[in-house]
């Protein structure tokens, strides 16, 4: 991963983006929220295999078979994500299929990335 800078620099440390100024009571309650629910193992790997899914969106079908879990352990961790706002579903039939909701994925981008960054290129 390769990130540019506004200056045409790349790596080196820089202020996170509410160096500018702190973050409201609400703006931290729905940070924290979405930073718990990526914290865990379990959900980064099932949010990261529906991201990188073929069409953008993954059947629990499909991921279950990738862990070492029961069904609704499963079910459970993507009702996190789900609460999170990271994840939204829509049952076809007998089973449900997952997508990222992109502007929460941004959101979270922004609050980790330095404000000086530009762009973040793989």
């Amino acid at each position: 991963m390769s990130i540019n800078y506004a200056d045409g620099s790349s790596g080196g440390c820089a202020a996170a983006p509410w160096a500018a100024g702190s973050l409201s009571v609400e703006e931290s309650e729905r940070l924290a929220k979405v930073l718990k629910a990526v914290a865990d193992p379990v959900r980064l790997r099932l949010l990261s295999m529906i991201a990188s899914h073929p069409g953008g969106e993954a059947c629990v079908c499909d991921m279950s078979g990738a862990f070492e879990l029961t069904g609704p352990t499963i079910s459970h961790h993507l009702k996190v994500l789900r609460q999170a706002g990271l994840i939204a579903g829509e049952r076809r039939g007998t089973w449900v299929y997952y997508r990222t909701v992109p502007e929460v994925l941004r959101d979270l981008s922004a609050a980790l990335l330095p404000v000086e960054v530009v762009n973040v290129t793989a």
